[in-house]
């Protein structure tokens, strides 16, 4: 089965986005990141998308949205994670 995408909204100077894509990189995961900082219609999509959300980073994966660093980091720590990313879990 092949891996749902993962998509990364961040700004440059952001600790978080930076450990989150550490994260990510460490498991050999490949990602599309969008910064935010940088792109106002970018800005807008990831409000829209997380229903919100200011902060960075926001991650999805396919369709869900994962949340930040933290919820990426509990998920990969239980198991979710892996499962999100080849679409099962609910």
């Amino acid at each position: 089965m092949s891996q749902q995408s993962i998509e990364i909204y961040t700004t440059a100077v952001c600790p978080y986005c930076v450990a989150a894509k550490n994260l990510l990189a460490a498991r050999g995961l490949a990602y599309s990141e969008t910064r935010v900082d940088t792109d106002h219609a970018a800005r807008e999509a990831m409000l829209a998308r997380s229903h919100g959300r200011r902060t960075v980073p926001q991650i999805f994966i396919g369709a869900r949205h994962v949340g930040g660093f933290d919820e990426l980091a509990a998920a990969d720590r239980d198991g979710r994670l892996a499962d999100w990313l080849t679409g099962q879990g609910a």
